[in-house]
């Protein structure tokens, strides 16, 4: 199989079911910042980071290939003729909810109380984390906007939130683990 098709040459792509839109399309902007929030996940997971999390960041990538083939997938041709999905996939659970959620709660319990803002950085890997965490926001209002014109699964929104809030606090407690500095932000006097 070639990886060219050359079909997107004239500035469309497929979606799931075969629908042709502009590669600006708001449903490709949402699938891929996800797809880029992935590889960002990836990013964070080849980091010398503990089991645990390399473990977690996981399963929210495999989450994520789930979360962009719902995205993907033309709300039209999403039922077979069948009546069978066309995505014949586990989807987004409130399991994968409660776990991001329940991470966050093992590991803010080992942090000290947030008093300030923090400013993104403290080495290399936390702020992998801290880019990871802003494009996931972005992900979150493109999945939006696409949700104000064609309704998606609330799943989808409901996890991207979480996994950002979960992002932000697995910054902090790797900014822990590599004794980084958190550098609280202090806005200047007038």
């Amino acid at each position: 199989m070639k990886i060219y098709t050359k079909t997107g040459d004239a500035g469309t792509t497929a979606l799931f079911g075969g629908t042709r839109v502009p590669k600006h399309n708001i449903r490709i902007e949402s699938y891929g910042t996800v797809d880029e929030l992935n590889s960002y996940l990836g990013l964070v997971r080849t980091q010398e980071i503990d089991p645990r999390s390399k473990e977690i960041l996981t399963h929210i990538q495999d989450r994520l290939f789930t979360l962009g083939a719902i995205l993907a997938t033309d709300p039209a041709k999403a039922t077979l003729k069948s009546g069978k999905e066309r995505l014949n996939i586990p989807k987004i659970t409130e399991e994968n909810i409660t776990l991001l959620e329940n991470e966050m709660d093992r590991m803010n319990d080992a942090l000290p109380p947030m008093t300030h803002f923090i400013l993104p950085g403290g080495n290399t890997t936390v702020s992998y984390c801290h880019i990871a965490r802003t494009v996931c926001r972005r992900a979150e209002r493109r999945a939006t906007l696409l949700n104000e014109n064609e309704p998606i699964d609330e799943m989808v929104l409901k996890y991207l939130n979480r996994l950002s809030d979960y992002l932000f606090v697995l910054a902090r407690k790797l900014s822990k683990d590599t004794n980084a500095e958190e550098t609280q932000w202090i806005p200047e006097k007038l």
